[in-house]
């Protein structure tokens, strides 16, 4: 029989558990007999295919080619060499990609839902692939079902099915229903299925099928995970290796056939020079950079609470011109505090910040008379818990919820010891439509309802109120009072909430909307939800960046223009926008409105789907927080959907591209400068690599174009290319970002990686590297009375190779100088320039490697003059730079 064939208690016997859940040594004994919850996915590459992903590189594929001609033309050293170059490569390419591998593992666990269970009796919470059969799952409104549950308790629990059925409409859920065989698929009321959403009630269930058991295993469907597939810049990249790949051929038949016609150099001398110029154009170290650099990037991002769980929003965070933010736990800081209570005949202001059950009812105007009544009421209607946990309390479930229950505490009154002495026997979930919530209680001698809600419901609703101890109606006196006064301390940016009670002699079969009617009002709780200390700040970042924040939230919008006015994004007369006046709008008329209205109010999901088409339309690049079930159509609209890591539901977090795992505005703002910096050193080692290459050619093809032998080797242009450039452009994949990067507008997605003034720099710097170069090799070779190549060669080498190294410093910045940056600011570019000239010492001072690179041994006056050149570049740079800088201040 299947699980939904049983009643509950024989599902608690079958897997020997109880309410009480299993203990954590049991679950687990149970992991290990039954393995972690998740789905077999499809296998990744072998290593084998790894090792072959390394050849496959257009430009990697020339330079084997070359290799295998080289010995097959008896340049057998050379092409030894080569070979062993490409290898090392590959070697480095492996290492970067098994590095990025368990970057993204890291991600994509940091990332995985998470279940709220009850193991040892007690709440917490766990990675859902760590549920075992037997595990007591709770489960609320937004939850994605995380296993195959046998449902053993149920509140007006509705659940979304469509997954696996393709029902749209949700599923109503029962634990006391029995099945049998032939009970299908979507009429199973006692079940949930893994991968389905609770949408709306709650309810308890008892995991009975994990993993490839459930039934979403036996129908093979997969879940979401970190997308690795190539973003636009990296196939930009691509595209651009294999032009110049195309371009290097074309150039090596040109200066082949060149020296043809010349017919003063042997046809293996020529053919040699060939393959040395396209040994010297193709950067052999970039695709394996570009990698690191991402991977890197990401790795960033998760330490500073973002989690990016698609590779291409790295790249795209760096070109937001709007964010579109949540309020509550966002901008704000999600610790609702109650800081004023209003019964019908006083008033108190109430002491202490957060959830610290510390502080006083200070009373400021008339009697006390009817609080504890009404705070009694207010901690029973709420499912959430306070909690301390090290040293810290917290609150388990809704924050604002939390505020009440917190407040009832500082007054004595304990929810666990209310709970205990005024049982609940039924409830009216919170919904959204009715903008209340009730739940009825055994107590003392009757049965007792108590209501939380919007205060303008409520007063609707409310035909008396408790005044001195009594129950008498309600006036329109006292209904005008609380109307009031809602709205002054909403006015203060203070959310409020009514409480109310209604007493039953005999206990109701259920609780129906109708019965919240002919209420007892007792009064109002008016709490804050304070803004983020470092808000206000990062909406100046914003602004100076040239990006525009958009406050969108469900509150009031008198609370949320208070709000937005601490926090400098509005002031008295900026407008807000809301939900009703959305509705109202044509989408031409909105499409002008969100250029100029920051806040938004009353907004339902729907709405911000509205909102984000309507910013995109208009050409911006639009970056959206959610944390809801609905927010999900948002959130895939926008161009970076932003789920919250802690309030957000599992389906947010699946459908966004980064999750903020601390659920902070300034965590958006930081992951765009992070993506603006990945962008900006992207560029910087591609400007250093290609410049480096292209003077590489221009020495050989001017060497060619005047007569000269070959200044370089073939084996040396590998080693530049691939030992002595390649750490310093990782190093630059590794830059912090530069003074004033969110100072700059955000650049256009369609703007090419290399635009018209970086070819510009590229090719100054090519130029100045080129004639370095070739100057060493002149003065070398005829600095005897013989022309001696050997010498003129080593020169050569040795000036590309430090010139490379110290005008790699240069780069770090394409028009700040490196004085004004701080020589010793990035580390890494230390250690890479160091541990690439310590790799020279074996080249210069080891017999067999001397002879391979036709290194010889230089006087002290030679190695001034390659220090003196090889500095030629990074002079150069800097210059070019003041000059840039120079023309940036006329224009402006």
């Amino acid at each position: 029989m299947e699980a939904y064939q049983k009643s509950k208690e024989e599902v608690f016997e079958e897997l020997s558990v109880g309410l009480d859940g299993l203990s954590n040594e049991e679950a687990l004994k149970r992991q290990e007999q039954y393995g972690l919850n998740k789905l077999e996915q499809k296998a990744g590459r072998s290593v084998f295919q790894k090792i072959l992903a390394q050849f496959s590189d257009f430009l990697i594929i020339i330079l084997i080619f070359a290799a295998i001609i080289s010995g097959l033309m008896g340049e057998t050293i050379n092409a030894i060499l080569i070979l062993a170059i490409v290898i090392m490569n590959a070697i480095f390419g492996l290492v970067q990609e098994a590095k990025a591998d368990k970057a993204l593992e890291a991600l994509a666990k940091m990332s995985s839902p998470k279940a709220k269970v009850i193991r040892n009796g007690n709440r917490e919470f766990i990675l859902s692939n760590k549920l075992v059969p037997g595990d007591i799952v709770v489960l609320e409104t937004g939850d994605s079902i995380p296993a195959d549950l046998r449902l053993v308790e149920t509140t007006n629990l509705e659940i979304q099915e469509a997954a696996l059925t393709g029902e749209s409409v949700a599923s109503s859920k029962n634990a006391d229903f029995l099945g049998n065989e032939k009970t299908p698929l979507g009429d199973r009321k006692n079940m949930a299925y893994m991968s389905t959403i609770v949408t709306y009630g709650r309810g308890l269930g008892v995991v009975c099928g994990t993993g490839m058991k459930t039934e979403v295993g036996k129908i093979a469907e997969s879940i979401s995970t970190v997308d690795t597939s190539s973003t636009p810049l990296q196939r930009k990249l691509d595209t651009l290796g294999k032009r110049l790949g195309l371009l290097i051929i074309f150039i090596s038949v040109f200066v082949f056939l060149l020296g043809l016609l010349r017919s003063d150099q042997a046809i293996i001398d020529l053919f040699m020079t060939a393959i040395s110029l396209a040994v010297a154009a193709i950067p052999e170290g970039l695709p394996a950079v570009v990698t690191v650099v991402l991977a890197l990037g990401m790795t960033r991002m998760s330490k500073k609470n973002a989690v990016i769980r698609k590779l291409l929003a790295v790249e795209t965070l760096g070109t937001t011109t709007v964010i579109c933010s949540d309020k509550t736990g966002t901008l704000t800081e999600n610790q609702m505090t109650v800081v004023k209570v209003v019964l019908p005949n006083g008033e108190f202001e109430v002491t202490g910040v957060g959830y610290t059950p510390e502080g006083e009812f200070e009373l400021t105007k008339g009697e006390a008379s009817g609080l504890r009544e009404l705070l009694t009421a207010a901690s029973l209607c709420t499912d959430s818990e306070l909690v301390k946990k090290k040293n810290r309390w917290d609150i388990i479930g809704d924050p604002t919820e939390g505020g009440l229950i917190v407040a009832a505490s500082k007054a004595g009154l304990k929810k666990a010891d209310l709970t205990a002495k005024y049982p609940r026997v039924l409830e009216l979930p919170f919904d959204s439509e009715r903008k209340k919530m009730s739940t009825l209680h055994a107590f003392e001698d009757n049965f007792r309802m108590c209501t939380k809600g919007a205060p303008d419901e409520l007063l609707k609703l409310a035909d008396k109120v408790l005044l001195n101890g009594d129950v008498v109606e309600m006036t329109e006196d006292i209904r005008a009072y609380f109307a009031k006064t809602n709205e002054a301390l909403a006015d203060e940016a203070l959310r409020v909430l009514a409480i109310a009670i209604k007493d039953y002699d005999k206990k109701p079969e259920k609780l129906k909307v109708s019965d919240e009617s002919s209420l007892v009002f007792l009064g109002l709780m008016a709490m804050i939800d304070p803004p983020r200390k470092e808000a206000k700040a990062a909406i100046e970042e914003c602004l100076e960046a040239g990006i525009k924040p958009k406050m969108i939230t469900g509150d009031y919008a008198r609370t949320a223009l208070a709000i937005g006015k601490q926090i400098g994004l509005a002031d008295e007369e900026d407008r807000v926008l809301t939900g009703t006046e959305l509705s109202a709008m044509s989408d031409k008329d909105l499409k002008e409105a969100v250029e100029t209205v920051n806040i938004y109010a009353r907004v339902s999901p729907e709405h911000k789907v509205r909102i984000v088409k309507a910013l995109k339309e208009n050409g911006h690049i639009v970056a959206m927080t959610g944390d809801g079930v609905n927010d999900a159509m948002a959130l895939k609209h926008a161009d970076i959907g932003v789920s919250m890591g802690i309030t957000g539901t599992d389906v947010a977090k699946q459908t966004a591209e980064m999750v903020l795992m601390d659920d902070n505005f300034v965590t958006i703002v930081g992951a765009v400068e992070e993506g603006r910096i990945i962008y900006s050193n992207i560029r910087k080692f591609v400007y250093f690599l290609l410049s480096c290459n292209i003077a590489e050619v221009l020495v050989i093809f001017f060497a060619m174009l005047f007569g000269l032998p070959i200044p370089l080797s073939p084996i040396q242009l590998l080693w530049i290319n691939v030992l002595t450039d390649a750490f310093p452009a990782l190093a630059l994949g590794m830059e912090p970002g530069e003074p004033g990067i969110m100072k700059q507008n955000p650049r256009s997605p369609k703007e090419p990686l290399i635009d018209r003034k970086l070819w510009g720099s590229i090719i100054v710097q090519a130029l100045i590297i080129a004639s370095a170069t070739l100057f060493a090799f002149l003065i070398g070779m005829y600095s005897t009375p013989t022309p001696n190549v050997g010498l003129g060669r080593t020169m050569a080498f040795l000036t590309l190779i430090l010139g490379e190294l110290l005008r790699a410093f240069s780069t770090r910045s394409e028009q700040i100088s490196i004085f004004k940056l701080g020589l010793v600011t990035n580390k890494p570019m230390i250690y890479s320039v160091l541990g690439s000239l310590a790799l020279m010492i074996p080249v210069l001072f080891i017999p067999a490697l001397n002879e391979a690179f036709g290194i010889v041994f230089l006087s002290a006056s030679q190695w001034l003059t390659v220090i003196a050149l090889g500095f030629l570049p990074f002079i150069g740079g800097e210059v070019h730079k003041l000059i840039i800088r120079q023309k940036a201040i006329k224009v402006s």
